[in-house]
């Protein structure tokens, strides 16, 4: 299933060779639009421990390479919403879920202003 066009910066194919950096708006109606989507929060267990955004799932970045990913996000071609406090860390994350064959990556940066609900503690 292609994405809905949601702008002119967001077409329903995600080049394949990149990374598409999204709004909080376009991030929420991808969230509440495709079936199987998933928010991820790469920050540490203690971040994320802190305040999250609500329904996100805890992927580390420093845990990426030996997660169980099958797990995790079983679908490699659903999309994966990506944050963490300033963007860094979920650019860095996006670029290896890419290279273990994640299709459909897009980055909202630092968590900082997300408007759509916080959720405290551990899940």
């Amino acid at each position: 299933d292609a994405l809905p066009i949601i702008s002119e910066r967001i077409s329903p194919e995600p080049d394949s060779k990149s990374v598409q950096p999204i709004t909080f708006a376009q991030g929420k109606h991808i969230l509440d639009t495709v079936p199987g989507s998933t928010l991820v929060d790469v920050r540490t267990e203690d971040e994320y421990g802190a305040e999250h955004a609500a329904g996100a799932v805890l992927l580390p970045l420093e845990d990426i390479e030996d997660a169980d990913l099958d797990s995790i996000l079983p679908n490699k071609d659903a999309p994966v919403l990506l944050y963490c406090r300033t963007g860094r860390r979920s650019a860095l994350a996006a670029a290896q879920l890419f290279d273990r064959g994640y299709t459909r990556l897009y980055d909202l940066g630092g968590l900082n202003g997300w408007p759509y609900g916080m959720e405290y503690g551990l899940l």
